[in-house]
């Protein structure tokens, strides 16, 4: 029988496993993501040239967009490995359908960081969430954690597949420069800058224009988000999420497993003062 100092050095360990897994998967912020870089994203502005599209294909080496499919017209349907931004054109009912630019929202507390068993994705300083695929050991667990449905896997490679997301031009920040979407677009739909100045200059705007602006969508969902959203409908319109959070995903799931070695802990002591008042009934018998 484990004795019960065996027993809580054993509970003792788990809660520290957990602390320091809370430490590795993003459970407790190094940094405050809210300082970093961000994109408002004002879609009464996009024209849908595709612009943006066609820019992220070349910046990651990938075969530019066909030049009969640049312009105002529907492109690629969905993120894949290799399409890490693409413009949906959503289908607004009376109203013509309003393009809206997909990529990953670079959450302020990530859950495929959360979710990554081997740090191969991080949350930086600056506000990129970026992968290293050296560490990658293909789980996909990011790939299930996302609540945008970002990270895609490269099915197609058999040998050493990778997983595929927009990065943030994580370099071209390095270099002081926008990323390679922003700096393409040219309507001014995207604008690149501080978040807190950014969230700041969206509602300015909404104030100002309350007839044009009715919705802002990445301020608090999911605890925040890098690129947020100006428009004239709403998020469910624009094909977002629907029911998700304002906390962030982490945080509610840390909030149930730092409970767990505090109830193991309790139910080993429960059993173990069972066993005792049982073992001293057996020895008062004659």
């Amino acid at each position: 029988m484990i004795s019960r100092r065996r027993f809580l050095q054993a509970g003792a360990t788990g809660t520290l496993a957990l602390l320091g897994a809370r430490q590795l998967f993003g459970g407790e912020a190094k940094v405050d993501p809210k300082e970093g870089a961000a994109v408002l994203v004002d879609l009464t502005r996009c024209i849908g040239c595709r612009a943006c599209e066609n820019a992220c294909r070349l910046r990651w080496g990938f075969a530019p967009l066909p030049p009969a499919t640049i312009g105002y017209g529907p492109g690629d349907e969905k993120l894949t490995f290799r399409t890490r931004t693409f413009v949906d054109f959503r289908n607004g009912g009376t109203k013509p359908k309003q393009p809206v630019k997909r990529q990953c929202m670079h959450c302020l507390e990530p859950s495929c960081v959360s979710a990554c068993p081997v740090a191969a994705l991080e949350k930086t300083a600056a506000g990129p969430v970026i992968y290293r695929e050296e560490l990658c050991i293909g789980c996909r667990y990011c790939v299930l954690a996302c609540p945008f449905n970002v990270p895609k896997y490269e099915w197609e490679n058999a040998l050493m597949p990778r997983v595929g997301k927009c990065d943030f031009c994580a370099e071209r920040q390095a270099k002081g420069q926008s990323p390679a979407c922003v700096a393409a677009c040219p309507t001014g739909t995207l604008k690149f800058g501080k978040r807190a100045e950014l969230l700041q200059e969206a509602k300015a705007r909404m104030l100002a224009q309350p007839e044009r602006y009715t919705s802002l969508y990445g301020e608090d969902v999911v605890g925040g988000t890098s690129w947020f959203y100006l428009s004239d409908r709403s998020p469910e319109e624009l094909g977002f999420p629907k029911d998700l959070p304002r906390e962030s995903l982490p945080s509610l799931t840390w909030r149930a497993i730092s409970k767990v070695p505090f109830v193991v802990i309790g139910v080993g002591l429960l059993l173990s003062a069972v066993v005792r008042w049982r073992s001293r009934g057996n020895l008062e018998q004659p």
